[in-house]
């Protein structure tokens, strides 16, 4: 599903370059629940955003379902995220102008899903995550935990190939992490494929394989034991 060769990211300040990433060749195929994991600043999430074609690299080659994205218009690169990825953030992103509903709905809105299979998708988001009696309210009136449940409706009610989280239990208590964490595992058992983002090794023992990124370089890549274990 996601093929990286040399992936470089790099910013430029006078005649001075300052790496994030370097040659960062990786393959993650499709039903894999990946985990990124490395210490603050060693280019996790750039990695994560350039997967999600919110960020591009400077140089290499990135195939996503066989199309080479860093060669391909801007417009193709939106229709390519908009129609196979969802992005669940650490802050949550919702629109606080809009209520549960609209939220969840925002992503059927830009796929131009019919209006009755929208209100079916969204009821069944709504019953999916128990904020059926939330639907009418608006962010700033949910819970920390309430939101991120809302954020994660949003990002998987188009059905998307590829589930992209970047530290989406990190504002939240243990209690409803873990219910978030539950919920991408049940993700992943329905087939989806997920990549994250975290610290937690708690959160990287749900998955199947971790990348250790440090300085910007893949350090380490190994599957995750079976019963959820975290081994080399």
């Amino acid at each position: 599903m996601i093929a990286l060769k040399n992936i470089e990211k790099y910013y430029t300040n006078g005649f001075q370059k300052t790496w994030v990433l370097r040659d960062i060749t990786t393959n993650i195929a499709q039903g894999e629940f990946v985990t990124i994991m490395g210490p603050s600043g060693a280019g996790k999430s750039t990695l994560l955003n350039i997967i999600g074609m919110l960020d591009s690299g400077d140089k290499g080659e990135y195939h996503f379902l066989d199309e080479p994205v860093m060669k391909l218009r801007e417009k193709r690169r939106h229709e390519l995220h908009k129609s196979y990825m969802g992005f669940v953030f650490q802050a949550y992103h919702l629109i606080d102008e809009l209520t549960v509903y609209e939220n969840i709905e925002t992503p059927l809105l830009y796929r131009k899903v019919k209006r009755s299979e929208r209100q079916s998708m969204v009821a069944e988001m709504l019953d999916r995550f128990g904020i059926v009696a939330k639907k009418d309210l608006f962010p700033h009136q949910l819970s920390g935990g309430q939101q991120q449940l809302v954020g994660v409706a949003r990002a998987i009610v188009a059905r998307p190939k590829l589930l992209l989280a970047d530290e989406p239990t990190g504002n939240l208590h243990s209690a409803q992490g873990e219910i978030i964490m539950d919920l991408f595992k049940e993700l992943h058992d329905e087939g989806m494929t997920i990549l994250q983002v975290t610290h937690s090794e708690k959160n990287a023992s749900y998955g199947t394989r971790i990348l250790e990124i440090e300085d910007g370089f893949i350090r380490e890549d190994y599957p995750v034991r079976q019963g959820g274990l975290i081994g080399h």
